[in-house]
């Protein structure tokens, strides 16, 4: 809202100074600020709201050390996150921006669907909360929304020829500068390779002439599983203090870097990197996103006083999700939102193991000590504050690793 008012002052009335808040780094500084701000100090009184309320963490017994001394804990903390990062983004994104728009669906879609799961564990007293299947509708509701818009949106386009573009020459009489050629393509990135773009729709080359129109069948279908699996990923990581709301925060930070240079024709050319007009704009949600976790661990840091619940795991894997499709770094996910991968994966392992080995033997069998992974090594002893620093400290490897292939190919 800022933004259009601030446009106003400087395009029609002609004040001075009030042009600043036409710069993307300017707005997402004030994002930043104010998403910390937020978080910190309205965090407290949402904190005491929701003790008052009685919105205390169930804690199942699972043998793990310090598990007891968590029950009663608040939660549903993921309220903060999403207070702090839509009000920033309210008042200093373009909300007319699609992105921005595709962003605040994201954020209230699933952070409503993580609410009704805390709210079913805590005040329904069942601890599965909401079934399964009805989570997966949710997940795939939403990315029918993400996927269709992004495929046949008018402003979602791409420009993948930066590296010749005339644009930074100056005009002469013999020279005619080109305007940039922007597309809608269902084109991605594929880290690491040299020529590093990858058109879905190639996948249906097989089909014969005029392919392309179908590509949305490929495109979908992916965008679904993608953002499926990434808010699932979350979910299973947020199970101890600090863990989810820290690696989340360092992977949304590289994904800002990629909206901001991916949105910047400049660095786009110098990068030679897909160029997507009107992606920087994320970076403003980003800037408020990040100050909302950071803000989120001054409570959730060990010993937690409130756990973000499912709705805020959700919402944190939602949220990756369509910032990496919309920025074309799906593929990226494995490894940027490493963590995430693992954890999950651990969980599918040792489930089907167990079910694998039962079968056979007749008695079920363990890889892990517990799943997910963080359990596994809580089981073995390790405290739950080393567990978190470690696997920070990996989830900033892995987010400088990502960044490294703008250059590395």
């Amino acid at each position: 809202m800022l933004y259009y008012l601030f446009e106003y002052l400087d395009k029609i009335l002609d004040v001075p100074g009030t042009g600043v808040f036409q710069y993307i780094t300017f707005r997402s500084a004030l994002a930043l600020m104010l998403s910390l701000l937020l978080s910190t100090i309205y965090g407290k009184r949402i904190i005491h709201f929701l003790q008052r309320q009685q919105v205390g963490e169930t804690v199942r017994e699972l043998g793990l050390a310090g598990q007891n001394e968590k029950a009663g804990t608040p939660t549903m903390g993921g309220l903060i996150i999403i207070f702090a990062t839509l009000v920033p983004v309210i008042l200093f994104a373009k909300l007319h921006n699609i992105y921005i728009v595709l962003l605040i669906v994201t954020t209230l879609w699933m952070g409503t669907i993580g609410f009704i799961d805390d709210y079913i564990k805590i005040f329904k007293k069942d601890k599965e909360g909401l079934k399964g299947i009805f989570k997966v509708f949710g997940q795939v509701g939403l990315g029918l929304i993400v996927g269709t818009v992004l495929y046949f949106s008018p402003a979602v386009t791409v420009r993948t020829d930066t590296s010749t573009s005339d644009i930074f020459k100056t005009p002469t009489e013999n020279v005619i500068v080109q305007a940039p050629v922007e597309e809608k393509s269902t084109a991605t990135t594929i880290p690491f390779f040299k020529n590093n773009e990858f058109d879905y729709a190639e996948l249906l080359a097989w089909t014969g002439e005029g392919y392309e129109k179908w590509a949305w069948l490929i495109f979908i279908p992916v965008v679904i599983f993608i953002i499926t699996a990434v808010s699932n990923g979350a979910n299973l990581t947020d199970g101890i203090d600090g863990l989810a709301a820290g690696t989340s925060a360092v992977s949304v930070l590289a994904l800002g870097i990629f909206t901001f240079v991916s949105g910047n024709i400049i660095f786009s050319n110098y990068l030679n990197i897909m160029y997507i007009p009107h992606s920087g704009e994320m970076t403003v949600f980003i800037a408020a996103f990040v100050g909302a976790l950071i803000g989120f661990l001054w409570y959730n840091s060990y010993p937690a006083s409130v756990f973000m619940g499912d709705t805020g795991s959700l919402t944190i894997g939602g949220i990756i999700a369509v910032l990496a499709i919309a920025v074309r770094k799906e593929m990226l996910i494995p490894l940027l939102c490493g963590i995430f991968l693992v954890e999950n994966f651990s969980v599918v392992l040792q489930v089907a193991y167990f079910k694998y080995t039962k079968k056979r033997f007749g008695e079920g069998r363990r890889i892990f000590l517990m799943s997910p992974l963080h359990h596994h090594y809580q089981k073995k002893g390790y405290h739950e504050s080393k567990i978190v620093t470690r696997f920070w400290i990996v989830a900033i490897m892995l987010a400088i690793l990502s960044i490294v292939t703008l250059k590395l190919r």
